[in-house]
């Protein structure tokens, strides 16, 4: 599998794992009245970043493409 594919499908699925978090951290703060613990609250974030990591990445293809004079990939 080529490099940028696998960025490619590592971003899709940190896309979902981010989601997944974020809704289960609303279904705990609406079913437990009481304060989430913090792994629950702060478990959106690694996937966060690992996304930044590779949506910069990913964003910045096309350009280090055209400098170095191929096409789009």
């Amino acid at each position: 599998m080529n490099w940028n594919l696998w960025i490619r499908q590592s971003h899709r699925w940190l896309s979902m794992v981010f989601t997944a978090t974020v809704v289960a951290n609303f279904v705990v703060r609406v079913v437990d009245s009481t304060e989430p613990s913090s792994w629950i609250t702060y478990s959106p974030l690694l996937p966060l970043f690992l996304m930044l990591v590779t949506g910069l990445y990913l964003f910045a293809l096309p350009h280090i493409a055209k400098w170095e004079g191929r096409s789009s990939v």
